[in-house]
């Protein structure tokens, strides 16, 4: 073995008469398709028990209402929702120092009660609907069926209603009446959703559909009686704000001009419900699901997306209070994972002196139920805010207590489904004398103590959502233990598998231990294996655990039973690092300090982006030093490096909210095309030169079809005009026609096919894929984003420079006169060699390339990274699983050129891609396991939300790599890099 070290090799005819090849290369290559299948199936399966840790369904049936005892303040209810309409836009007065919705403030300032209402990330429209009407925090499963569709049926407010009428988008009416007998509701079709016009209407038609619904009443005898019934809920839900912050951004003059919209809207639907019943039992509330950030989206924990306004008013409500000073009369206020919130009442929103009530979202569901007299929705975890209701202290003791009997019933049935389902159960002890407490309330009631029963009430109410994370997070230790083992033997099984295939380890353990068969597996370890497996999957049926539980188990006893029938390998190899050379040893340590340097750098960038920039500038210097001092004679091509590390390091310090630039995106056309003229100059100039040699037009052979650059370098500058003229149209008529649409989806298109067409050469073929994924790339970009690609490239380019200069050092060093002095390495199959340790420099480069394609245009991680602006040159039409495709598409666009290269590389160095591959899927897992300890379920919303995410990216990111493999490999698989004779020699 040489001093390489395991990853090294000798001559390849050693190799050829010490194992028998082909019973060894059967088993290996069948080791590798399901080592494949199973890296996709664990990464899967292992990213779904974040939702069991973390998320696990809140809704549990089996319980009883519990209904108040007290007369119902209001007869109906209004629900008035402005999807997407942020707290700050609406409360602030506009440049002209007036207020952009004076209805709702008189009612703030003489009719009612006001108030933050603070939505929980995801913050979605369904999500946060389902907190205002349900009153608990969405099951997680829903996002799979796009937020539409109900995984678990929960009861709601409407349900509880003697009749819903309901009237709003197709996406969110229907969640809540589909399948509710005592309900009318009615919605506008999708096509109405368009993102290029002012989608203000959408709130007048749910208004008019109301006001039809009273015009009909005349006439209808039945439905005029209903009318007038108690306990009826009216919803309109009032997309308008939502879509035009999308299209426009919530800074923007029409966003702006909704926000008065929806005031008069709610002023319409007072005046006429005040007119029609004149009864004085009417409540009215008035809030949002959701706000939404500068750059127009959604989604994280951003106090813009977090923050709505909540105004109540009408029967059974307060009328405001004043206070003193600039605060509000619960500063103390926490969100429902204990996070503090304390924000003071901004100064130029004028409300200062007026007593604020902050809630949390999913404490509206109780309030209305209250307001009605109707039983809490039974999965609610909401909190009553007395200080919007105005009862008598009796009836506000009696509201408390149905409340927090409400939530004592959720504890109770999960705590009786996991004492049935568990063999050692442990009980939540706060709680084991409940009953006690209820009597003794119920005592203080009686005697007319109400301030001592309202204090305990609160108190059995907090003990109650304890208990409630207790059994949330029941499975936790087992859960986390299991995943980590399944993790760390998933790690081990490919370091195994890297060895004994990519590797010249198994040929010299084979010479110094003639006879035993490393490859063979031990039957012994798979019985104890299955054995083990059977026993935990019988003990997990009894206890009715969930079938993923099953799974989990499954996956981590057979990969640590993979290990262990392994054990005469593992045995071999540990004997062969003993003996190694303490060089050996000293270069292995070192490969593997400088690769977990690497990896916790890249686990740290999810923090701190900016880091990138330091990376770049560091990395510059010390390419164009190397290549310098180890190529003389070519000044340009350091100073080039140089130039392309410095220029990238640029994007990681821009905005993470990407700002609107038409003329960039433009002008960003014209650099694509410069950089693809300069790789057509270099490759038909330095034609002669042996350093180029590996890289340009293989045995001179051209594209089949001559103007192939030409065309491509055509589609990008249409690309670059669609840009202009689709932006303008939309920009100055709110539309964007049809034709726009259809030729923009076939420059994509047909730009994506030709790099096919391209010749073989790895500069040729590589500029191609630039060339041809450039168009598609424009016309979904609206600012700096449409430089970093070419930036990117540049870059990509720098590190096929450095591979040629390493080559082009190995070639030097292994002249005639160096030769004698250095081992050759070893061919494998005529085209690939082994894997050595300095090799690890190709995907760890990979990893800092590919994390940086992500980061680069501002990417933070979070469901509101992503720019829904980018998709309208293609669909204007809400469509949200086409547009989450088309944001997607743009994402993997910088990982394809990433992969293109680190392919083409592959190929010019002669190492095997797949065993780069596994060792990209290794250094990803130990990012992986290193994110999984690093989520949160405590904080802010948005350091929660963001840990979770950086979890789901990284276990994501193993299966999008092989999936981008495979599909990069139509563009690189013809790809053929010849060498110099004595380059041919040394490999």
């Amino acid at each position: 073995m040489r001093e390489d070290g395991i990853l090294g090799g000798r001559d390849g005819d050693q190799r050829k008469d010490a194992l028998p090849n082909n019973t060894r290369q059967r088993w290996l290559k069948r080791r590798e398709r399901w080592l494949v299948v199973l890296g996709v199936l664990l990464h899967a399966v292992y990213m779904l028990s974040i939702f069991d840790i973390y998320f696990k369904s809140p809704i549990v049936h089996g319980m009883d209402p519990v209904p108040p005892r007290f007369p119902a303040p209001a007869k109906r209810l209004f629900l008035l929702v402005a999807d997407g309409l942020r707290a700050d836009k609406f409360f602030e007065p506009d440049s002209e120092g007036q207020f952009r919705a004076p209805f709702l403030r008189s009612v703030i300032t003489g009719k009612g009660r006001w108030g933050v209402s603070h939505a929980r990330p995801p913050t979605e429209s369904r999500p946060g609907h389902v907190s205002i009407i349900a009153g608990f925090y969405e099951d997680p499963s829903a996002v799979t069926k796009g937020w539409k569709a109900n995984p678990v049926e929960f009861d709601s407010v409407f349900n509880r209603s003697r009749h819903t009428f309901a009237f709003g988008s197709p996406d969110i009416v229907p969640i809540f009446c589909s399948a509710l007998p005592h309900s009318t509701w009615n919605t506008y079709p999708h096509e109405f959703e368009d993102f290029a016009s002012d989608a203000s209407f959408l709130d007048q038609w749910s208004f008019d559909e109301f006001h039809s619904l009273l015009n009909k009443s005349n006439d209808d005898p039945k439905l005029k009686q209903l009318l007038l019934q108690d306990n009826l809920v009216f919803f309109l839900h009032l997309l308008g704000c939502d879509t035009n912050g999308h299209a426009h951004r919530p800074y923007s003059s029409i966003y702006l001009n909704n926000v008065k919209v929806v005031d008069h809207i709610a002023e319409n639907v007072y005046n006429l419900v005040e007119t029609y019943f004149q009864d004085n039992r009417t409540a009215y509330i008035f809030t949002a699901d959701h706000g939404m950030s500068d750059k127009g989206s959604h989604g994280d924990g951003h106090p813009s997306n977090t923050d709505t306004p909540l105004v109540a008013w009408g029967a059974g409500v307060q009328t405001p209070k004043l206070v003193s000073g600039n605060g509000h009369f619960d500063a103390g206020f926490r969100f429902v994972d204990e996070h503090k919130h304390d924000m003071p009442t901004p100064i130029e929103w004028g409300l200062g002196s007026i007593e604020r009530v902050d809630v949390n979202q999913a404490d509206i569901a109780p309030l209305m139920s209250t307001l009605l007299g109707l039983p809490c929705p039974v999965n609610s975890v909401g909190n009553l805010p007395l200080g919007y209701i105005s009862l008598s202290e009796a009836e506000e003791v009696e509201a408390a207590i149905a409340n927090t009997k409400q939530v004592l019933n959720q504890f109770l049935r999960k705590s009786k489904l996991k004492q049935s389902n568990t063999l050692k159960f442990k009980p939540f002890k706060p709680l084991a004398n409940y009953s006690s407490v209820l009597d003794r309330i119920e005592d203080l009631i009686s005697s007319g103590n109400y301030e001592a029963a309202m204090e305990l009430s609160q108190n059995l109410r907090s003990l109650s959502l304890a208990g409630l994370h207790y059994f949330q997070t029941y499975d936790w230790l087992m859960l986390m233990t299991t995943v980590t083992l399944g993790y760390i033997g998933w790690m081990i099984c490919l370091v195994l598998h890297v060895l004994q295939s990519y590797t010249s380890l198994v040929e010299s353990i084979y010479k110094k231990n003639q006879g035993i068969r490393l490859w063979k597996s031990n039957r012994r370890a798979y019985l104890c294996g299955m054995l083990l497996m059977g026993i935990l999957c019988v003990l997990l049926f009894i206890e009715n655990s969930p079938l993923l539980y099953h799974a989990y188990v499954a996956m981590t006893v057979f990969l640590w039973t993979q290990i262990f029938s392994d054990i005469q390998f593992l045995k071999a190899v540990w004997r062969s690092l003993s003996g190694s050379k303490v060089n050996f040893i000293g270069k292995l340590l070192a490969s593997c300090a400088v690769s977990i340097f690497t990896l916790e750098f890249l686990v740290t960038s999810f923090y701190e982006r900016k880091l990138y920039t330091w990376c770049f500038l560091i990395i510059g210097v010390v390419a164009a030093l190397y290549i310098f001092y180890n190529i003389p004679g070519r000044p340009m091509i350091p100073f080039f490096i140089w130039v392309a590390c410095w220029l990238l390091s640029i994007f990681t310090l821009m905005p993470a909210e990407i700002p609107d630039n038409t003329h960039l995106v433009i002008a960003s056309g014209a650099i694509v095309i410069l950089i693809g003229m300069a790789a057509r100059w270099l490759d038909s100039s330095t034609r002669g030169s042996k350093y180029w040699l590996c890289i340009l037009n293989y045995d001179k052979q051209r594209s089949r079809f001559q103007k192939l650059f030409h065309l491509q370098a055509l589609l990008v500058g249409l690309s670059s005009g669609m840009v202009w003229l689709s932006t303008s149209h939309r920009t100055q008529k709110q539309e964007l026609l049809t034709l726009h649409q259809l030729i923009n989806w076939s420059l994509a298109g047909l730009s994506m096919v030709l790099p096919l067409f391209s010749p073989t050469s790895l500069l040729d073929r590589l500029s191609s894929i630039f060339l041809g994924f450039a168009p598609p790339f424009l016309l979904l970009s609206i600012g700096y984003e449409a430089v970093f690609y070419s930036a990117l490239a540049l870059v990509l380019m720098a590190w096929v420079l450095i591979e040629c200069a390493v080559l082009h050092f190995s070639e030097v060093k292994n002249s005639p006169a160096y030769i004698k002095n250095v081992e050759d390495q070893v061919i494998l199959n005529h085209d690939e060699r082994y894997l050595q340790l300095s090799d690890m420099r190709v995907p760890l480069i990979f990893m800092v390339l590919f994390n940086v394609a992500f980061f680069g245009t501002g990417n933070f991680a979070s469901i509101a990274s992503f720019e829904i602006s980018s998709v309208y040159r293609f669909i204007t039409i809400f469509s949200p699983f086409l547009m989450a495709a088309l944001l997607i598409f743009k994402l993997f666009i910088p990982f394809m050129l990433v992969i293109c290269t680190f392919s083409a590389i592959t190929k010019l160095i002669r190492v095997p891609r797949l065993g780069c591959y596994f060792l990209v899927i290794l250094f990803s897992d130990v990012m992986t396991i290193h994110f999984f300890f690093l989520v949160r379920n405590t904080g802010s919303w948005m350091e929660i939300g963001n840990s979770i995410s950086h979890f789901g990216i990284m276990s994501a990111q193993v299966v999008f790599v092989l999936l981008l493999f495979a599909l990069t490999n139509i563009y690189t698989k013809g790809i053929q890099v010849r060498l110099p004779k004595s380059s041919q020699k040394a490999i």
